[in-house]
């Protein structure tokens, strides 16, 4: 291992992936961390996923980011798998969780994630020994007053110290990416931000350009605007619309007194956050996917469902999910497919009926974007960049909002997983 001293430090941990920076000369570019997987690829992003499992008679497995994947796809018996961490932050109703009878707060279990990617990323640039700055979002998810967005950033910053970082600061996630941006920029510029993630889509608006060097960074920073909505809802209606009928949902029981009545939608809601549906592996919620499969007119989509959560194959459900997604981002139709038993999809989805599915919550998004401009009277044609970042901004909706709005030429784009991390280290080195 290498070690270099007093770099500065970029920590970008994200609802789906996270990232890790270092910086030690505004002459260079921040360097990545590298992370292997079960393949021996190295990539720059982390996923920040845990898994946890016990073999009978043996010590509880605790397992973070490429790791957690392997043990999960591997295990003859399924654990705990966990994602999203990051959108419980300001959850007052999610405080601690018992997995295999030992309890974690919420902070322990983030910090067991972020101590594996502090270990992982030192393996890769060398320790970790300089001033820290890590991403936060403009709007926490579930944060309803300026109190919950206390306790969030309270919850995060011992989360950080669990894992062994030091002293922590904290940035706005666009604002980092507006340094990432602003690096090689050679005139000033007044720029829109948008950071569409997986929890939150988060804007700031900003000038940036050589005269920033004689302003402090707050003073360049004119505004942010946030909402607690992005790629985790997107895919959520993809499940909604193309996977949950083909599992029941909207199929006809025969109650017990001769009524036909719907299958109960709260089944599915579970569906819409892959990892929630682990919380219908209980033996109530079997008991009535088993009744409904007898119940039901069309009972082997019943079977498919009972199927896929005795299996806790949510995780196997997201990837196909996420694969279309994506496909969807370039090509006008994806196929959906996922195949276990019972379980048989095969669901054609087009591009323009996924725009139709995700056009509410693109519509709020869209009014981030509109309140932010508002408070400052800026007419979208005085904007002379929009730098869109995050893994959901590859979303062809999201980018026709934007291509719309402030016309192709204006739009800029790249490295959207990495970009926060690289602009935080740049953030850390300013305050070295």
């Amino acid at each position: 291992m290498r070690a270099i001293a007093m770099r500065a430090v970029g920590v970008d941990f994200g609802t789906t992936n996270s990232a890790l920076a270092v910086c030690d000369s505004a002459d260079r570019a921040p360097e990545l961390a590298l992370f292997e997987d079960s393949t021996g690829a190295r990539e720059p992003t982390f996923r920040s996923l845990l898994y946890f499992e016990r073999e009978e008679g043996g010590p509880l497995q605790e397992l973070a980011g490429p790791d957690a994947i392997e043990g999960y796809l591997n295990a003859d018996e399924r654990g705990r798998l966990m994602q999203s961490l990051k959108s419980f932050l300001a959850a007052r109703d999610f405080s601690v969780t018992s997995v295999f009878g030992k309890p974690y707060r919420l902070e322990a279990l983030i910090g067991l994630l972020l101590r594996t990617l502090r270990e992982r990323a030192e393996q890769s640039v060398g320790e970790l020994s300089g001033p820290i700055v890590a991403g936060r979002p403009v709007r926490f998810v579930s944060a309803q007053d300026a109190e919950d967005d206390a306790l969030a950033l309270t919850r995060l910053r011992a989360a950080y110290f669990n894992a062994g970082f030091g002293p922590v600061e904290f940035e706005y996630e666009p604002v980092a990416a507006a340094y990432h941006y602003e690096r090689d920029l050679d005139h000033d510029e007044l720029i829109l931000i948008a950071d569409i993630g997986g929890g939150t889509s988060d804007f700031c608006l900003l000038r940036v350009g050589p005269s920033r060097k004689s302003r402090s960074a707050e003073e360049s920073l004119l505004d942010t605007e946030g909402i607690a909505l992005a790629g985790d809802a997107f895919d959520g209606r993809i499940v909604r619309h193309a996977v949950s009928p083909a599992l029941g949902l909207g199929s006809k029981i025969q109650s017990p007194f001769g009524q036909e009545m719907d299958a109960p939608s709260w089944l599915y809601a579970h569906l819409e956050r892959w990892h929630h549906v682990s919380f219908l592996r209980t033996p109530k919620s079997l008991q009535l996917l088993y009744d409904l499969c007898r119940e039901a007119k069309h009972p082997e989509r019943f079977r498919a469902f009972r199927h896929l959560v005795e299996q806790n194959l949510g995780f196997a459900l997201h990837r196909a999910v996420e694969h279309t997604k994506r496909t969807l981002s370039h090509e006008r139709s994806a196929l959906l497919e996922l195949a276990d038993g019972p379980l048989e999809l095969h669901e054609r989805v087009l591009s323009s009926d996924f725009s139709s599915w995700i056009w509410d919550d693109v519509e709020k998004i869209a009014g981030c974007v509109d309140r932010l401009l508002g408070r400052h009277g800026i007419a979208e044609a005085e904007i002379d960049r929009v730098f869109l970042t995050g893994g959901s901004s590859f979303v062809r909706a999201m980018r026709d909002l934007f291509t719309r709005r402030f016309g192709p030429d204006k739009i800029r784009t790249g490295a959207e997983l990495t970009s926060v991390a690289s602009g935080l280290a740049l953030r850390a080195l300013e305050r070295r």
